[in-house]
């Protein structure tokens, strides 16, 4: 038997290898798009990681941002207390210095009226010594010797009560108006004695101009402005006997205001002057 060839058509060759690179193409194609769809996938997931990643940096620097502000407030808080601290221990050095200058200029006339006194003692035993060498009986000398006595067991009682008043300055501080009279008969001073009842009312006590401003009657308290020479001086919570000090230019020795008594919107005490006529004042602290 013999076989015959058989002739394959020139359109069915080219129509089979068609297909044959259509197939092939769909599978190029297949792995091309299964490998563009894992490099997306992992593009997907790269994009999603920084995504988590800038947002934890942005939290990050927020968080740092508002650290830096925190301590920011606190450093500028902290040079605040420091400029407050130093300019309240500038005032307290400046304070020690004026106290220990007023000390010092206390001890000094504390020095001269006991020196004062003193010559006076002396000159007026002297005076009684030359009254009594001119005393023509025995009578006259015993009678003259008893009433030095009595006058200078007066001067030592006296000086005794109104040593336990005696101010830092050396004036002598009176207590109520006993006292005032007593030391007005010393002859030192001048004494001007006050009573103010109405606040945020000016009043002319002496050379000064008072005006009440506060009572605090619980806590013997009170506080006042003082006028004298264009000049206003205020003195806050002040103690009944507590005396306010005016440094007079031309007079060894201050002038005193002090308040004996203080009431409902209501002060009592005087205002001490020395002899010598003053022109002009400075009021310590």
């Amino acid at each position: 038997m013999s076989l015959e060839k058989r002739a394959v058509p020139e359109g069915t060759i080219q129509e089979v290898t068609t297909r044959r690179w259509i197939g092939i193409a769909v599978v190029v194609l297949g792995v091309v798009s299964l490998g563009a769809l894992g490099v997306g996938w992992s593009a997907s997931n790269r994009s999603k990681i920084l995504e988590q990643n800038l947002s934890t940096l942005s939290r990050q620097a927020k968080q740092t941002k508002q650290g830096d502000e925190v301590l920011g407030q606190r450093f500028a808080k902290a040079e605040d207390i420091d400029a407050q601290l130093q300019g309240e221990l500038s005032v307290v050095t400046d304070r020690m210095k004026l106290t220990q200058a007023e000390l010092n200029r206390a001890r000094l006339q504390a020095k001269q009226i006991k020196e004062d006194n003193d010559k006076e003692l002396a000159g007026l035993q002297n005076n009684v010594s030359g009254e009594l060498a001119t005393k023509a009986n025995s009578h006259d000398v015993n009678k003259l010797g008893t009433d030095v006595a009595v006058v200078k067991s007066d001067l030592d009682t006296t000086t005794n009560n109104l040593t336990l008043a005696r101010g830092e300055f050396g004036t002598l501080i009176a207590k109520n108006h006993d006292e005032i009279d007593e030391l007005r008969r010393l002859g030192e001073r001048n004494y001007y004695e006050f009573t103010i009842n109405k606040k945020n009312q000016r009043e002319r006590v002496g050379d000064l101009m008072v005006e009440l401003k506060n009572v605090n009657a619980k806590k013997n308290l009170y506080t006042v402005s003082l006028y004298m020479d264009d000049a206003r001086f205020d003195k806050k919570n002040r103690s009944v006997n507590e005396p306010i000090y005016f440094f007079i230019n031309g007079t060894p020795a201050p002038m005193e205001f002090t308040v004996n008594q203080i009431g409902k919107d209501k002060i009592a005490g005087y205002v001490s002057v020395p002899k010598t006529n003053p022109t002009s004042a400075q009021v310590s602290p």
